[in-house]
């Protein structure tokens, strides 16, 4: 049995909930590895819609154990809103179903602050498209090493001499930016009314998954964004703040690298991205928005919606390299059903000149021109099919090609937002 990590192969949003959901149902353990609640997952099970950002995908399922990992920066008040939120629904989250690393960083209201400032505050040009919810501020703190993190919530006699060090940095950058100063008795009353509900959850996460992993339990995985996004690997400086490929699920959760066995890629049939920054395929047109309205393309936490496009695959094969993708899980196929003609980006245009790879300096990446190949559509449908015999000829065909141009195979197809909806090629935990 493999250990398996699920990351998104495009800019996130493709449809990772589902696919999260569908593994966990074998799953003993779900992990979350990176990021905060600028990620939204979005689980339909028994035609009830469950809406996560910080939880993993696993707590909607009796007898799992979801795990939030160090790689994630927390915050407690939307923590514990969304075990509210979803208490309400029927799911019971305590101590003995989810367990929050004690070395995780925290998020706080001054975190929140400053991002939307800088956000708020950048020209068109500069916006970086962040959902100002602080964890880029949170993470710059945590790598400047004045974090204050969930370990130290369970020693508040060392929380003034924290939270001072931690002002230190920020107080002379509130100034510089025109914002007035936070206090240190604001912030210790904001650490000290979150600690009763998170304390219980905490745990060395580290030495819980070894545990887990030596008894044989299976593991998975879970990033949020996508490998797109990536903070050293994506398209700089239009990124998240974390690492988002593979390799951050050991990083981001206490376990070395060969406890992964199999890296599960998400992918859609079509490419989207939030926020600002370079899209070579993006279709700012009629397609486009027939795209979007049909895809439901709209933020799960934010509602913003979604710039749409045609299938990058010279994008897809960078993350299947940069990630080490074993296999794709290819989401919302129906979606293109009824389109006569169907195109995918196989190559770019730079300068009177082609490459195959997406270039590094933001300069060029801005100046890249999408090269086409053109495929023709298919009129049935493929929403609901459960096998390949109830594909359509063409879009088995369109599957058959994005598998050999990002040079990874389809593991998993997915026809609709349902579950069952799913043909399985590969079952990652046995491949």
């Amino acid at each position: 049995m493999a250990n398996v990590a699920v990351v998104g192969a495009q800019w996130g949003d493709e449809g990772k909930g589902k696919i999260v959901d569908w593994l966990s149902v074998e799953a003993d353990v779900v992990v979350r590895f990176q990021g905060g609640h600028n990620a939204g997952h979005t689980l339909v099970i028994d035609g009830v819609t469950y809406k996560l950002a910080l939880l993993p995908s696993g707590i909607v399922r009796p007898g799992k154990l979801s795990i939030i990992g160090n790689g994630v920066v927390v915050d407690p008040r939307h923590l514990l809103d969304e075990i509210a939120a979803i208490a309400r629904q029927g799911v019971a989250v305590t101590p003995e179903n989810l367990k929050i690393a004690d070395n995780a960083t925290l998020i706080l209201g001054l975190h929140r602050e400053l991002d939307a400032h800088r956000e708020g505050a950048s020209s068109a040009g500069l916006k970086i498209g962040t959902t100002k919810r602080g964890i880029g501020p949170a993470y710059e703190d945590k790598v400047g090493r004045r974090a204050i993190r969930v370990m130290d919530l369970a020693e508040p006699e060392l929380l003034d001499e924290k939270i001072e060090r931690l002002l230190a940095h920020h107080d002379p950058l509130r100034r510089g930016l025109g914002l007035e100063p936070v206090s240190a008795a604001a912030i210790r009353a904001e650490l000290d009314a979150a600690a009763p509900g998170l304390l219980p959850f905490v745990d060395a996460v580290w030495e819980r998954l070894e545990t887990v992993r030596r008894e044989g339990k299976r593991i998975l995985f879970e990033g949020a964004q996508g490998a797109l996004l990536d903070v050293d690997h994506g398209t700089y400086p239009f990124v998240t703040s974390s690492n988002t490929v593979a390799a951050n699920a050991a990083t981001g959760s206490g376990l070395g690298p060969k406890a992964i066995g199999y890296v599960l890629g998400i992918a859609k049939a079509y490419t989207t991205r939030v926020g600002g920054g370079p899209f070579p395929s993006e279709l700012n047109d009629a397609v486009g928005e027939l795209i979007g309205d049909r895809g439901h393309e709209f933020g799960t936490n934010t509602g913003r919606r979604r710039r749409c496009g045609w299938f990058d695959a010279v994008l897809t094969r960078q993350t299947v390299k940069t990630s080490g993708i074993d296999g794709i899980a290819l989401t919302k196929l129906d979606i293109l059903d009824g389109f006569e003609e169907i195109k995918v980006c196989v190559g770019y245009s730079l300068d009177g000149g082609r490459i195959d790879r997406f270039p590094a300096s933001q300069a060029a990446q801005a100046r890249v021109e999408p090269i086409y190949e053109t495929m023709e559509g298919w009129p049935g449908a493929t929403v609901g099919a459960r096998s390949w015999a109830q594909l359509p000829a063409q879009a088995v065909k369109y599957v058959r090609r994005i598998e050999e141009l990002i040079e990874a195979p389809v593991a998993l197809l997915s026809t609709s937002p349902k579950r069952e909806d799913t043909i399985l090629v590969r079952d990652p935990f046995r491949d």
